[in-house]
């Protein structure tokens, strides 16, 4: 056999794209060339498989040796490679044989189609640790279920929390070769020990009044809602979005393994693994770099928006953020994902976040308030303001104006816990599921219509406020949605009047304190 073909693979962002790797040992003067668009970590391939071969006691044919990494327009980076080519230049040498051949039946090369390789070699022939095994064992599981994935022993570790994975471990180029002959048989491969995940201790009680606000976080937490806290300093409102994590159901074990999969992608620590049912929580500050918030860089990771996917992006003093940050949260707010696009890269990575925004009502912070002087002039409170542009707003479900609350002299009442309004969270979210099988804050299309049952006085009442503040259709459906997450928490089947009436009360909120 002069041609040999395995199966590898490179990730574009949350995606694996399979790679065919094409090895052919002609005729001609010796030579070694990589085609297919690699770069140089892949050119330099080269000279690690020849020193493994030689190395690890197999001969390097004096012969013309062209390696293809097909499709070619897609970008390879890494030694992810490495294994797959020096195992086609063994097998289309000649090298490899299945142990059962004897010597007087024709030699028969080993069957490579069942596998997917990755993996980068060391000199000395050692098979070691790549990038994202989790992503790649996930996306091999996903694309091509029936093939077993040979990875370095570490990364395997790693792969092998992936439910359902065919997962193999090799530690060396000859220990690869003598597993594919039949030498020797796969052993189990023990997971890798998972680390501990950060608790999120705070808890509802420690926030004295403000029952508008913890009955609009009750809300959010409920249909999965986006929400945007307004007030002067020291109100309460970074205090309650802290406590939004603390409301929400333990995340499920593929949302586990997508929230692993981002923060493996972000950190590149593979000697590590954290899995948790833990909600992921992210409050970057607001001088955020575009690149730090939807993701990006040379190699293109993800971003803070990614990794609060199945959890809470708390973004405090929003209007001070980039108005190019903010204007790129539109589009993953509407579809719960974001295309990194790059010279000649092009990445998606989920982004199904619920976000929670804080803010002043003016720089000075002050304005409205009903003891201490606003500082500003109404110009400047204006372009404090006008710093949210109307398509952002439009992408926001609650808006709450956190007043000043004078402190009592004697200690208030203790106030309702998490754990109590958690109960009443996870009965609401858990008649979504049943009802639809999504959050209603993710309903569209015919399915919103379907699902949210206007009675006649709440559909009269809605298209009235519609057409009296000029609603775009998007803010209609998000009252709409709101108004349903309003009635599943009371443990109402219709969505009534004073249900859209309470859902338009957290939508005209935004005014409260504007210009």
């Amino acid at each position: 056999m002069s041609l040999a073909i395995l199966s590898s693979g490179v990730l574009l962002g949350f995606d694996l794209i399979p790679v065919r790797v094409e090895v052919h040992v002609g005729t001609g003067l010796p030579s070694f060339t990589i085609v297919g668009m690699p770069d140089v970590g892949v050119r330099e391939s080269r000279e690690r498989v020849r020193a493994a071969i030689l190395n690890s006691g197999y001969s390097f044919p004096a012969a013309r040796i062209t390696v293809n990494l097909a499709p070619a327009d897609i970008p390879k980076d890494s030694g992810r490679f490495d294994l797959a080519i020096a195992l086609g230049v063994l097998l289309a040498s000649g090298q490899l044989q299945r142990e059962e051949s004897t010597p007087t039946a024709q030699a028969e090369p080993p069957d490579m189609d069942p596998y997917f390789f990755a993996g980068e070699l060391s000199l000395t022939g050692a098979v070691v640790v790549v990038g994202n095994a989790l992503a790649l064992a996930r996306g091999v599981l996903q694309q091509f279920p029936q093939k077993t994935v040979v990875l370095p022993l570490a990364s395997a570790r790693i792969a092998a929390h992936v439910p359902g994975a065919k997962i193999v471990a090799v530690h060396s180029l000859p220990h690869a070769v003598q597993f594919l002959c039949g030498a020797e048989p796969a052993e189990p491969v023990q997971k890798s020990p998972l680390s501990a995940p950060t608790q999120h201790s705070a808890c509802l009680s420690e926030v004295q009044g403000q029952q508008q606000g913890r009955l609009a976080l009750e809300y959010a937490a409920s249909g999965g809602h986006s929400l945007l806290f307004s007030g002067p300093p020291g109100v309460g409102k970074s205090m309650l979005a802290q406590r939004l994590p603390g409301l929400l159901p333990a995340l499920d074990s593929q949302q586990q393994l997508d929230v692993a999969i981002l923060y493996q992608m972000q950190s590149h620590a593979e000697s590590s693994l954290q899995l948790t049912a833990i909600p992921p929580y992210r409050a970057p500050h607001h001088s955020c770099s575009m690149a730090a918030m939807v993701g990006g860089g040379r190699v293109i990771r993800p971003g803070e928006i990614s990794l609060a996917h199945h959890g809470v992006l708390f973004m405090d003093e929003l209007p001070e953020f980039d108005r190019r940050v903010l204007e790129s949260l539109r589009e993953p707010l509407e579809t719960g994902e974001i295309l990194v696009s790059r010279i000649n890269q092009r990445c998606r990575f989920p982004a199904q976040f619920q976000l929670v925004a804080a803010m002043n009502p003016c720089p000075c912070g002050y304005f409205g308030h009903k003891q201490l002087l606003c500082r500003c002039s109404a110009d400047q409170v204006m372009r404090y303001q006008q710093k949210l542009s109307g398509p952002l707003l439009d992408r926001i479900d609650l808006f709450v104006m956190l007043p000043y609350e004078p402190q009592p002299k004697v200690a208030m009442a203790t106030s309702e816990g998490s754990d109590s309004v958690r109960q009443r969270v996870l009965r609401a979210r858990q008649k979504q599921k049943e009802r639809q099988g999504c959050l209603n804050a993710h309903l569209h299309g015919e399915a919103l219509q379907h699902y949210v049952q206007l009675t006649h006085d709440a559909e009269q009442l809605l298209n009235h406020a519609a057409q009296k503040w000029s609603w775009s259709l998007r803010v209609v459906h998000r009252v709409q949605r709101v108004s349903r997450t309003i009635a599943d928490v009371a443990e109402s089947t219709e969505t009534r009047a004073e249900h859209v009436a309470l859902a338009m009360q957290f939508r005209d909120q935004m005014h409260a304190n504007s210009l």
